[in-house]
């Protein structure tokens, strides 16, 4: 589940919703709530099942958008909204039954605030960044997904991963504040070069 990379839409790419790949990411899209409300029900098991299945079905739907000529505008859109609407769902959810910390659950949620902060101010200023994610943050996604993944294993199959879980929690933390940092300064050297006469 790749940091909000949107999929470049090929030539002749269309709005059409009705394609395979979107109805694969609609589906995961579909999964948020079910897996919210598996970890509430401590059914962590499941939820842990449910998680790997949409990390499967995002790079499926990624392939047959690319072998069968079916990325769309809408595809581009909808995969990194389900991708983050997921990992947000999952870290909040794990923080309310005290799988992970709150902190960090409130961590995870406003560094994403505070990119989304970002792009709609520069879009009001006029610029049109091109979404693409750091490489900073691309470590960040893989260690959120890898947290998540080992946190929902480690309690739904009461397996020992605890030192594992632990260092993925400090990790985690370290590298969502550098992400979130360094796409504030980002932004503020975008604000600065728009504001220059």
């Amino acid at each position: 589940m790749p940091e909000a990379e949107p999929r470049p839409p090929a030539t002749g790419a269309t709005h059409n919703l009705l394609t395979l790949p979107n109805m694969i990411t609609l589906a995961r899209l579909c999964a948020v709530p079910a897996t919210i409300w598996l970890i509430v029900q401590r059914r962590l098991d499941l939820a842990f099942l449910l998680f790997v299945a949409a990390g499967i079905s995002d790079a499926l739907d990624g392939w047959l958008a690319r072998v069968r000529r079916a990325r769309s505008q809408i595809g581009a859109l909808l995969d990194p909204v389900a991708d983050k609407a997921l990992l947000v769902s999952v870290y909040v959810a794990l923080a309310l039954v005290g799988v992970l910390p709150d902190w960090l659950a409130i961590l995870v949620v406003f560094r994403d605030a505070v990119i989304v902060g970002g792009l709609l101010l520069l879009w009001m200023i006029g610029d049109r960044p091109e979404i693409a994610p750091l490489l900073v943050s691309k470590l960040n996604t893989a260690l959120q997904i890898a947290l998540a993944a080992v946190a929902l294993l480690a309690v739904g199959f009461d397996l020992p991963l605890g030192g594992l879980k632990a260092a993925l929690i400090w990790a985690t933390a370290g590298s969502t504040l550098a992400s979130g940092l360094a796409y504030v300064a980002q932004t503020a050297r975008r604000l600065r070069a728009g504001a220059a006469p």
